[in-house]
């Protein structure tokens, strides 16, 4: 369920600015951690709860060996999602006939590991029945929680976050300002504007009023540094001082510091530009992060130029009202939920709220259908990666249209196009069906549109294990197709139906119903269902020891897959001939051609099929004497067999093939050897998982390379390698767009950690990697 990428992590959390101002604070946290399995911080929005947890954990890391893993609750609008996104979080993956809460305990019960659970304020019973759940099976589990309420379980210890320290106002001539946290963080975030910033006799005075009259709130504290790109500080606290009904209204019966980051709020809104208000207000439509591109399509229009929209968004970036994060395909924005609330109260419940729901929701209806409808072609990886970052934005479409009369097929239509990159290729079936369920029993009139919806989540049951859910549902969509012409559809039912007779063991039976699938397609269309069926044919036949027509399975798929880049459908084909190969005896051939497949799975990040020719390679460097690169690959599709549930045991046709490779790599190895090797290779990373396979990494390089990683972030690397480059840390600011601080601190950290004293001697360790990795990356499989 999920995949390991999204929120997940093993160590540490890479922050997109420097973490300054709460040292007492992380030990406390610390502290509390050391005695209680559950420690949840409070305080209102804006506070730096998040902040302050991802620092505590980055701190604590090493103190839990399976790692730690954070769980972004912000968006996650119905409660039933909650296991869920726990589950996705984790990169755990649906098993069929268990539960997502079973599978937690199941893999967490034997794991020390610290969950992070940010922002579960609005879904705060669904969450504490979980942390209570899981805490109470899993001994070794520890859960660090943000919210603005107490969970309010037995064991919890609540840690009030209050806001940074302030400096006395009866001392203002005092020369140690910076050892107070909101000046410190005011210089720091300053330094992103004004790339010389620092604290003069000028100055002083104001930035400690500033701090004071913001009390002490982070959020409050970046909206007003980021002001000093066009006003003094003067002129900042003028603006502050010159507005003392902010201060007070709209909010009268709200605590005095919630009152004071509404006013630096709506401070930073009157400062805006009539578009940038009215920019900001549409933004807020969005649920998580958004592109360019979907900004432009949802909130251009109605006096807001699309052309625009880009320079604008540069503009409230500028303003601290969205934080930026670089991606391959671009740069991801994103709005605080406090700025985000804000901007949606200025929409209000009006018409026009309605409409930018009803944008948002058409924008990723369109997005989804185009992703499917491109799914057999070159951009096929890339749309995995964007659906992945757009998954809360696509739960807020949906739920969009499950709310209101009239928009169920929308819905439908969402949830049928995602089925290759979420529900199957994702492995998220259970929550395909949670969202299946809820559209298709509403009623609406016999369409093709319901009728393909209905074969969907019958596929989905099927795989669930649950055949009378599925059925149903096959015989629900044949009732509309009798009245409605769809060949598409028709052929999807042929494959649904194939997949029962598959199923049950009835392989002549599958065999007829994919065939007379394939029968209802015209030539050069429909190739996503074509590619189905084709699939589940090629297992049919190889089972039946046909190799013809399971060859010709192969050679049909890869005549459509290959010229045009699409790589899901294309890997499974190379694998599956590449275990034919294996059994006619092609040793050679068959490790060629599995690891082809793994290296187009690597692509998409496709565990199931990863672990399945991982697997199987291990079989084949067996059969050819290489026992020990065989059981290193035996460890790594463990520990992928681990994260969806352990289904090797379930493929009967395949098990004796797994028992008689590890039977005989004990055996010409010795217990311990095999031991040994086995844990090496569960402990490598996917990557490193992958490149191992691919004969990319020697077993040594790759444990060292997993070590690295443990020492360094990935920011620290690439500043590290900066510095490698010659770069001075303006420069490495200038590169990173990062402030100068936040370089010069990434520099000392590196230099702590690796416990060198220049960065002569940083350029030098760089190198030595650089020359490790080419040592240890033979062109051939090591053997």
């Amino acid at each position: 369920m999920g995949h390991p990428e999204r929120g997940a992590s093993s160590g540490r959390f890479l922050a997109l600015s420097s973490f300054v101002g709460r040292r007492r604070d992380v030990a406390e946290a610390r502290r509390l951690l050391s005695i209680s399995r559950l420690v949840t911080l409070t305080g209102p929005g804006g506070v730096g709860k998040t902040r302050l947890a991802l620092e505590v954990a980055n701190t604590v890391s090493r103190s839990f060996s399976d790692g730690t893993v954070l769980v972004e609750l912000d968006q996650v609008s119905d409660p039933a999602l909650v296991v869920h996104t726990v589950a996705a979080s984790l990169g755990l993956r649906e098993q069929a006939g268990r539960a997502p809460l079973e599978m937690l305990i199941d893999y967490l019960a034997s794991r020390r590991l610290l969950l992070v659970l940010d922002n579960s304020e609005h879904v705060i019973d669904a969450t504490a029945a979980l942390a209570d759940a899981l805490l109470q099976a899993c001994s070794d589990l520890q859960i660090l929680a943000t919210s603005r309420e107490w969970l309010g379980i037995e064991g919890e210890v609540v840690m009030p976050v209050s806001p940074l320290a302030l400096p006395d106002p009866a001392q203002p001539d005092d020369r140690n300002l910076l050892e107070y946290g909101a000046v410190e963080l005011f210089v720091d975030r300053a330094t992103s504007v004004v790339s010389d910033y620092g604290l003069t006799e000028g100055n002083r005075r104001d930035v400690a009023e500033i701090c004071r009259r913001l009390d002490g709130l982070p959020l409050a504290i970046e909206l007003a540094a980021a002001r000093l790109r066009a006003f003094s500080e003067k002129e900042v606290l003028a603006r502050l001082s010159d507005h003392p009904h902010l201060l007070s209204s709209p909010l009268r019966q709200a605590p005095a510091r919630q009152r004071t980051l509404r006013s630096c709020i709506e401070w930073s809104h009157g400062l805006c530009s009539p578009l940038e208000k009215l920019l900001w207000a549409r933004l807020s439509v969005f649920a998580g992060g958004f592109e360019l591109d979907t900004a432009e399509a949802v909130c251009s229009g109605d006096g807001l130029d699309v052309v625009t929209v880009s320079e604008l968004l540069a503009n409230l970036l500028d303003k601290s009202i969205l934080t930026g994060e670089r991606h391959p395909d671009g740069v991801r924005y994103r709005m605080l939920d406090t700025i985000r609330e804000f901007g949606r109260e200025q929409l209000g419940q009006s018409e026009e709220r309605a409409r930018l729901q009803r944008r948002h929701r058409d924008a990723y209806l369109r997005m989804v259908e185009q992703a499917d409808a491109e799914w057999v072609s070159a951009r096929q990886v890339a749309w995995f990666a964007r659906l992945d970052r757009e998954h809360t934005n696509i739960q807020a479409a949906l739920d969009f249209s499950l709310t209101r009369p009239a928009e169920v097929d929308a819905a439908l239509r969402i949830l049928t196009a995602l089925f290759h990159f979420y529900w199957w290729g994702r492995g998220w079936a259970r929550e395909g069906r949670l969202w299946f369920s809820r559209a298709l029993d509403q009623p609406g009139p016999p369409s093709a549109v319901r009728a393909r919806a209905l074969l969907t989540d019958g596929s989905l049951a099927l795989a669930d294990g649950d055949f009378a859910g599925g059925r149903q549902r096959l015989a629900a969509a044949r009732e509309i197709l009798a009245t409605v012409a769809d060949p598409a559809s028709a052929a999807c039912a042929h494959w649904v139906e194939g997949s029962v007779r598959l199923y049950s063991g009835d392989l002549p039976a599958a065999t007829k119903e994919f065939e007379a699938g394939l029968a209802l397609l015209e030539p050069g269309r429909d190739l996503t269902v074509r590619l189905d069926l084709l699939l589940s044919l090629s297992f049919a036949p190889a089972l039946l020891g046909d190799v013809e027509r399971s060859a010709w399975c192969h050679e049909e798929t890869m005549r459509i897959t290959e010229p045009e880049g699409e790589c899901f459908h294309r890997s499974y084909a190379l694998w599956t001939i590449g275990l034919s190969v294996l059994q006619r005896g092609d040793l050679p051939g068959a490790v060629a051609l599995i690891q082809q497949s793994i290296d187009l799975r690597r692509g998409i990040r496709d565990l199931t099929g990863l672990g399945w020719s991982e697997e199987t390679l291990a079989w084949a460097e067996h059969a050819l004497g290489h026992h020990e690169r065989a059981v290193m690959l035996l460890g790594i599709a463990d520990s992928l067999w681990e994260v969806m549930g352990r289904p090797l045991l379930t493929y009967q046709h395949m098990y004796p093939h797994h028992e008689a490779c590890v039977q005989g790599a004990r055996a010409q190895l010795g217990d311990q050897r095999f031991e040994a090797a086995f844990r090496r290779g569960r402990a490598l990373s996917v990557d490193q998982g992958v490149a191992y396979a691919l004969g990319e990494l020697t077993s040594h390089a790759a444990a060292a390379s997993s070590e690295q990683d443990t020492v360094l972030t990935a920011r620290e690397r690439e500043v590290a390698e900066l510095i490698g480059e010659g770069l001075s840390n303006r420069q490495i600011a200038a590169r990173l767009t990062i402030s100068v601080r936040t370089a010069e601190t990434h520099a000392q950290r590196i230099l702590t950690k690796l416990g060198f004293r220049s960065r002569a001697q940083i350029a030098a360790w760089v190198a030595q990697q650089h020359a490790t990795d080419r040592t240890a990356s033979p062109t051939g499989s090591p053997r």
